[in-house]
């Protein structure tokens, strides 16, 4: 019915505004390759941004591409990013509650907190703390609630600090930089309403690896 994978950081899912015109690998490019059996190709359920690794789940035919739509919807699967961010958060666990819209038409999917904007919430725990190059980090555990573009990323900027290595709303630069440290870490994706969901995790990318081991985090420890 489904497939979760590791999308890498870097690739992007779909060929967008950004994609066209250049010869660059995109997801797509690559689902061919796992039909395993089936006469059609998987299809992506939800977004990742190009820059952000881990779990990405795949509907392997239309009517599970139906179903998971609508748990998606529905708001019924959970999904976990880690991230790190620079400064960090007071409190060691909270809510942010900040709306949100787009930049302008210029910018495309660029968002800004704006109180006419949608409605967008995000839970946070901070699961580490600590100092990398002499800049303060904290590693959180971020829970979107809503489902926004560029969501975390703007709730971590406009709350308490960039996402470490963001070009587009924190000061990374848009070349050379540590690359975005925002990973999906864990989906748990209720399909029989009699069992417990499935769950699946996704170990971060070497390069938060780092930055990770600065907050306290050991290659070795159990993900959750």
């Amino acid at each position: 019915m489904m497939l979760v994978i590791d999308k890498p950081a870097g690739l992007p899912v779909h060929r967008g505004p950004a994609a066209k015109g250049r010869i660059i690998p995109v997801l797509t490019d690559h689902l061919d390759a796992l039909r395993f059996g089936l006469p059609r190709r998987p299809e992506a359920a939800h977004r990742l941004d190009k820059d952000t690794s881990g779990c990405l789940v795949l509907g392997r035919h239309p009517r599970a591409m139906a179903q998971l739509n609508q748990l998606f919807r529905d708001g019924r699967i959970e999904k976990t990013y880690w991230a790190i961010v620079e400064g960090g958060p007071a409190e060691d666990a909270g809510l942010i509650d900040l709306a949100l819209a787009k930049r302008s038409p210029e910018r495309g999917w660029w968002m800004k907190p704006d109180p006419k904007g949608l409605p967008s919430q995000t839970g946070y725990r901070v699961l580490g703390r600590g100092s990398l190059d002499g800049i303060q980090l904290a590693w959180l555990a971020l829970d979107p609630l809503t489902g926004r573009t560029h969501q975390l990323r703007v709730h971590c900027a406009a709350s308490f600090g960039a996402i470490f290595g963001d070009e587009i709303y924190g000061n990374a630069p848009r070349s050379g930089g540590p690359g975005l440290h925002l990973h999906a870490q864990s989906i748990a994706i209720p399909l029989n309403p009699k069992r417990e969901p499935i769950r699946v995790e996704a170990v971060p990318p070497p390069h938060m690896h780092a930055a990770l081991a600065a907050c306290g985090w050991a290659a070795d420890d159990k993900l959750s």
